[in-house]
């Protein structure tokens, strides 16, 4: 069977496959941006914070993702749980170290400014720094958002959800018709998906970020 064949005759599975996968990251990548966030503007005062922060977040990338999966089956078993963990976990450092840079490269003197006009600290942050520091927020949320395509298709690993079902079944029956199809089809799968949501940010950006301070 040739490949478009096989993409013909099972295109109702990839595509299922295909938007599980999608979900799965979006859900995880909102988590992982309001925790990341939520870190960087809590460190960033600090050069103490934010090497903790960015050390921590980093040690975790430096687990391979099929052993933390593994590690997380024990505690809160098979399916989505240990993905949604997992790539959440992964999906943190980019984001917590690019908010960490963004919020300290805000110009003080426009904090100051806005101290001098009556702002509070919190409107502060939400109205000037964090706006002023989204530029680089956002391209680390789309390094993230790479990174954990690929990582996903780990968590059929665990039953995960996603095209990495896919390449596995592939893998597991090496020798047979469509072995390669199958491995061929959750890798371009992945590849076409990490494209569409990188074509969003890139639409993201130009909606939220004015011209003025586009980089």
């Amino acid at each position: 069977m040739s490949f478009w064949e096989y993409l013909v005759n099972r295109h109702q599975q990839l595509l299922t496959d295909a938007c599980q996968h999608a979900g799965v990251v979006f859900q995880c990548m909102v988590v992982a941006t309001l925790l990341g966030v939520l870190i960087g503007v809590l460190a960033h005062r600090s050069e103490w914070g934010g090497n903790l922060a960015a050390t921590a977040t980093s040690t975790i990338l430096t687990i391979p993702s099929l052993a933390m999966i593994g590690l997380l089956i024990p505690m809160v078993g098979l399916g989505v749980p240990p993905t949604v963990i997992a790539l959440t976990l992964y999906g943190l450092l980019p984001i917590v170290r690019n908010a960490v840079v963004g919020l300290r490269g805000v110009d003080p003197s426009l904090v100051d400014a806005a101290k001098g006009i009556g702002m509070s600290r919190l409107t502060r942050l939400t109205r000037v720094e964090l706006p002023l520091a989204w530029p680089p927020i956002l391209t680390g949320i789309r390094v993230s958002t790479q990174m954990l395509m690929g990582i996903a298709a780990i968590a059929a690993y665990a039953s995960g959800p996603g095209l990495g079902n896919e390449i596995f079944r592939g893998i597991a029956s090496l020798g047979s018709k469509n072995a390669l199809n199958q491995v061929l089809a959750g890798t371009l799968g992945i590849i076409v998906l990490a494209l569409l949501f990188d074509a969003a940010y890139v639409l993201i950006g130009r909606l939220t970020i004015p011209r003025g301070i586009r980089v």
